[in-house]
């Protein structure tokens, strides 16, 4: 089983900038796509972003296309997600996971058992 810990969120002000980190420890933890999501206040949990085992495939929701990049770094088995232009509505808790079984990740987060903490981002107007 796959154990990740988010870290990067903060306090920023719109049209900053800020890089989530998703660390996952366990073996298999390289042949899995994964993928982040974020919930906010009053809001059921979203689809951001994912990236193929591989590395070569990645999707964006369309509200953050063109100011986000999802990336992974095989070796040290973590994914980042650098998070630009940021606007209010991007503020939420933001989840990383891993998916065993679709090498392009699945987006509707019921294919998820679990959730780690998740790392909050807030954005200023």
């Amino acid at each position: 089983q796959v154990q990740l810990v988010e870290s990067g969120g903060g306090l920023v002000q719109a049209g900053g900038s800020l890089r989530l980190s998703c660390s996952a420890s366990g073996r298999t933890a390289r042949s899995y796509a994964m993928g982040w999501f974020r919930q906010a206040p009053g809001k059921e949990r979203e689809f951001v972003a994912s990236i193929s085992s591989s590395g070569g495939t990645a999707y964006y929701t369309d509200s953050v296309k063109g100011r986000f990049t999802i990336s992974r770094d095989g070796p040290k088995n973590t994914m980042y997600l650098r998070m630009n232009s940021l606007k209010p509505e991007d503020t939420a808790v933001y989840y990383c996971n891993a998916d065993p079984y679709y090498s392009d990740f699945r987006r509707d987060p019921s294919n998820f058992r679990s959730w780690g903490q998740g790392t909050q981002v807030t954005v200023s107007s």
